[in-house]
């Protein structure tokens, strides 16, 4: 059964990557530029110091190499015995040798002051716009789980939450301000040489545009699904390793190891050659890039040259026009150099974008009037996984103070139920009901905070002993959490260890036993005190000694608590105050 949910699940993420897929570059970065919205200031002032930073080194050129030869045109003239055209005497030849160096020095280092500047603004943006990027992301998973998030490919996750977002870094520090630097550099200079000439400040807009924009397009419509396919298999690697090291132990057992390993390397060259792909269609971008520019440059060199003959510019429109459109390409060779990385980072930008956008499929509830518990029933609920019907016209009732349990075999809906009264999926007929109220109206706090639920399979977080059965109640006291570890029956166990409540239990509980860990997740719900406990195969994986102290503690709690407990075992039924056994989706 859960098989089969799990290939629907990813069956529905396929769908939903391939939907995702169709939408635009613009789009996707209009979205992540959205999310600029709180540090705008911080960018507005990165574009500023950024442009202004571009315009000195571009003036910086122009002055420095419009002196040098209006030095060397003085100087044979003089030697010709001519004097220097009257229209040549222009911008800057009322400048003194000493004046043009301290401009010249200024500018350079101002320069350097400016582009520090804009790259401080725009690091710290896009750090700070990481850290709120994780921080929705998480929120989003959170709303998700389980009910959307049950079978997804875990390895797929982890690579959105780390290298995804971490990617975005360069749209943010490295995109965002050089596209509005280059638009606003590129216009200041279309004016700048349209004082000379028209055509020639048209010829440059053209530059420009070509330059910026048709090149990086041009390869960037090549590029994006090949980049979106490169984001996607680095996912699914990180799965794959994932899974081999979880499952380590089986692959020494069964002579498995080699094949893992050519699995690994087969997956790994694939990646590698999409990288290739990447990397070549950069290099043939770079080349485009820099014959456009160079194109551009000759063809200003000529233009002007004609129109000088023509009459229509004098010497220093001629030499300031041809050196302004050659030494301003800066700006947009910065963007053009994007295109590649661009692609990748727009894919991580979507694969981002849909787990914020993805709807969950339960919605939380807030702002409804808070209850206390007194009982739950499930009213003629039906159920089902797609096709797959779980149960059906299912009623029962658990009153207030009492322990209720429920066997049957494996799929025959008992641990759906649960998860129903948890709400982390919605009925599809009937009610679910909490002091006599839908539990989709019950606020989803609230819900959370009258249940405690034990699952099949403990999760325990690579932490301290202590830590984990916090997790029930964060910031409980020592003595709080001791109290809940002797009712678990697990104290005695971990006051043999070295360091006691303080010992490590490592990644996913590795260094416990499977009925360690579920004693810690008893504790748990002990700790969290609910009024109503769910406990889910309590003691699957509990010898009769454990067991036997366990169920001794919830008989203890009968009057403050009510308990719903599914089992197997006959001997944990023995402790139930009424029992029922199910069987396809109904009570008998």
């Amino acid at each position: 059964m859960s098989g089969e949910r799990n290939r629907e699940a990813m069956d529905a993420g396929t769908a939903r990557e391939m939907e995702l897929r169709r939408r635009s570059g613009v789009r996707i970065m209009g979205r992540l530029i959205g999310l600029v919205k709180p540090l705008l200031p911080v960018m507005l002032l990165a574009i500023a110091l950024g442009t202004v930073g571009y315009l000195c080194a571009i003036f910086l050129t122009i002055l420095a190499g419009y002196g040098l030869m209006h030095t060397l045109l003085a100087a044979a003239m003089e030697a010709m015995g001519l004097g220097i055209e009257a229209s040549g005497a222009g911008l800057f030849l009322g400048m003194e040798t000493g004046t043009l160096f301290l401009v010249l020095v200024v500018m350079a280092v101002m320069r350097g002051i400016l582009h520090y500047g804009e790259q401080y603004c725009n690091h710290f943006i896009a750090f700070k716009l990481l850290a709120i990027i994780r921080h929705k992301v998480f929120a989003a998973l959170r709303k998700l789980c389980p009910a959307k998030l049950e079978g997804r490919d875990k390895g797929n996750l982890i690579s959105v939450i780390t290298s995804d977002i971490e990617l975005l870094e360069v749209f943010y520090a490295h995109t965002i301000s050089p596209i509005a630097i280059a638009v606003l550099t590129s216009l200041v200079m279309v004016l700048f040489i349209g004082q000379f000439s028209i055509p020639a400040a048209i010829l440059a807009l053209i530059g420009y545009m070509t330059v910026g924009a048709a090149v990086p397009l041009f390869f960037g419509k090549k590029g994006g699904d090949k980049g979106m396919e490169f984001r996607a298999g680095f996912g699914d690697l990180n799965s794959f390793i994932l899974d081999s090291l979880r499952g380590l132990d089986e692959t020494i057992q069964y002579g498995q190891g080699e094949k893992r390993r050519k699995d690994m390397a087969e997956r790994s060259d694939e990646l590698g050659g999409m990288q290739k792909d990447l990397n070549r269609l950069e290099a043939s971008q770079r080349s485009a890039t820099n014959l456009a520019i160079l194109l551009f440059s000759f063809a200003m060199l000529f233009l002007m040259i004609g129109l000088r003959q023509a009459g229509e510019v004098d010497l220093t429109g001629m030499l300031v026009g041809t050196m302004a459109m050659m030494g301003s390409f800066g700006p947009v060779t910065a963007l053009a150099n994007l295109a590649n990385n661009l692609n990748q980072t727009l894919a991580s930008g979507e694969r981002v974008l849909a787990i914020l956008e993805e709807e969950p499929q339960v919605e939380e509830v807030s702002g409804m009037e808070e209850i206390a518990f007194t009982g739950a029933e499930a009213e003629n609920v039906d159920f089902a996984y797609e096709e797959e019907q779980i149960l059906k016209d299912y009623t029962i009732r658990i009153p207030k103070g009492k322990i209720v349990g429920i066997h049957g075999a494996s799929g025959s809906g008992k641990s759906t139920l649960l998860k129903l009264l948890m709400r982390f999926w919605d009925v599809q007929g009937g009610q679910i009901k909490l002091s006599g109220r839908d539990v989709r109206g019950i606020n989803t706090d609230d819900l959370r905070k009258m249940e405690s639920y034990v699952t099949q399979e403990t999760v325990l977080f690579h932490d301290s002993i202590a830590s984990n059965i916090a997790v029930g109640k964060p910031g409980a006291s020592g003595e709080e959490i001791i109290e809940a570890a002797k009712k678990a029956s697990i104290h005695d166990f971990i006051m043999t260890l070295p360091k006691g409540y303080d010992t490590e239990v490592g990644e996913l509980g590795d260094t416990l036993s499977g009925g360690e860990k579920q004693r810690i997740g008893i504790a748990r719900a002990f700790l969290h005190d609910a009024p109503f406990i769910l406990l889910d195969e309590p003691t699957s994986n509990l010898d009769s000694l454990n067991e036997g102290m366990i169920l001794k503690a919830l008989k203890e709690e009968r009057g403050d608590k009510t308990v719903l407990l599914v089992s197997h075992r006959k001997s944990t039924m023995n402790v139930a105050d009424m029992s029922y056994r199910m069987e396809n989706g109904r009570l008998s």
